[in-house]
């Protein structure tokens, strides 16, 4: 029955979406009701920016391997396609088609759902996320918000995962891993509170266009230890090398997934490699302006190069991307009291202090803020 539902509804909005690019049936679309058609123009744009996210997670991992391959002197995958481009999918339908095995004395209810609370946290928060100058789904006042708010949700997903399949290597997996998640996430807001200072919004589309004017606007420059600490601690909180101590040091064992197989399995990978993207596109709309060009005012007004655009926003989420395989290649795995001595007793008192100079500046009208000072008096 939901298998018939669901093509129902991808046939109906199909169906919407190519009357309404139809001029013969321009009166038909004019015809239905203004919010039957808001309904399925935004279920259009939604499901179409989960299709690209997944496409995107699914070459995440080719390119994770190819890249991770070039820097270790090794080819990578090859075979599945033309060099290797249809490795995602092979691997797609290996995990589709293996069993999920759910252990006797679990929760089989929690088992189940804790892949989802992982997934989820990941793909909500592009609703409000300002992917070009001209497109996003929903354009909030409190979008900054929303985004802590989501990104907050990840770690019940671990704990669930690690405490419903009734087993100790899963537990402590999973407490290593939600431990880990807790600090880096407080340092992360912390950082997150100098961009709110300096914007002087929680609109993610008007911090954008607060770092207008040019390279040394953008608030990589004036925040830049929070831009550092924010950046690391994203990829602390994803689970991603060097901090990837999930995985035990002295068990072997996969951490708070051990229990899980299948497309169960999957689903875990594919939150984390849709955190990554989701880290990197925060990083770059906090700290590098998003979609606005760094040869803003260099340029001619009709210099392709020089306009704000969807191009500049998937460039700087590259680079952080490139970023997350570099260090993983290039780090040994820090010791677990490493990592949460980092988290505690260095990102956190910095972003404070910080955020204390931050408060000078605006202050005394020094930096590109200067004008929140001067609308505030």
């Amino acid at each position: 029955m939901k298998r018939v539902l669901t093509l129902l509804v991808v046939s109906l909005l199909a169906s919407g979406v190519a009357l309404a690019q139809t001029g013969a049936d321009a009166g038909f679309w004019a015809g239905l009701p203004d919010p039957l058609r808001l309904t399925i123009l935004t279920t259009a744009q939604v499901v179409g920016v989960t299709v690209v996210l997944i496409l995107c997670v699914a070459y995440m991992t080719l390119a994770e391997r190819k890249i991770i391959g070039y820097i270790q002197n090794r080819i990578g995958p090859n075979r599945v396609g033309f060099k290797g481009l249809l490795q995602p999918f092979a691997d797609v339908f290996k995990l589709l088609f293996k069993e999920v095995v759910v252990p006797t004395n679990s929760s089989r209810f929690l088992f189940i759902i804790a892949p989802l609370l992982s997934i989820i946290p990941t793909f909500a928060p592009w609703t409000v996320m300002p992917i070009s100058d001209s497109f996003v789904l929903a354009d909030i006042d409190a979008g900054l918000l929303y985004v802590l708010a989501l990104t907050s949700m990840g770690v019940y997903g671990v704990i669930l995962a690690g405490w419903a399949t009734n087993s100790k290597y899963a537990l402590l997996g999973a407490m290593r891993s939600a431990a880990q998640i807790v600090a880096y996430e407080i340092a992360m807001g912390f950082a997150l509170v100098g961009v709110l200072m300096a914007a002087g919004s929680l609109n993610l589309g008007d911090i954008i266009l607060a770092q207008q004017g040019g390279v040394l606007n953008w608030f990589w420059l004036w925040l830049a230890p929070l831009f550092v600490i924010y950046f690391i601690s994203g990829v602390a909180e994803t689970n991603r090398a060097p901090f990837d101590v999930a995985e035990g040091e002295s068990e072997i064992v996969a951490g708070f997934h051990v229990e899980y197989s299948g497309v169960a399995f999957a689903v875990f990978f594919l939150a984390e490699y849709a955190n990554m993207i989701l880290i990197a596109a925060l990083t770059a709309i906090f700290f590098l302006g998003g979609w606005l060009s760094p040869f803003e005012g260099l340029l001619g007004a009709d210099s392709f190069l020089g306009q704000p655009s969807f191009f500049w926003f998937a460039l700087k989420t590259s680079f952080f991307l490139f970023c997350f395989l570099w260090f993983r290649a290039t780090f040994p795995r820090y010791r677990y009291d490493q990592i949460m001595r980092l988290g505690w007793k260095v990102f956190i008192p910095i972003t404070i202090v910080w955020i204390a100079v931050e408060g000078v500046f605006v202050w005394n009208k020094v930096g590109p803020w200067s004008h929140l000072a001067t609308a505030g008096s």
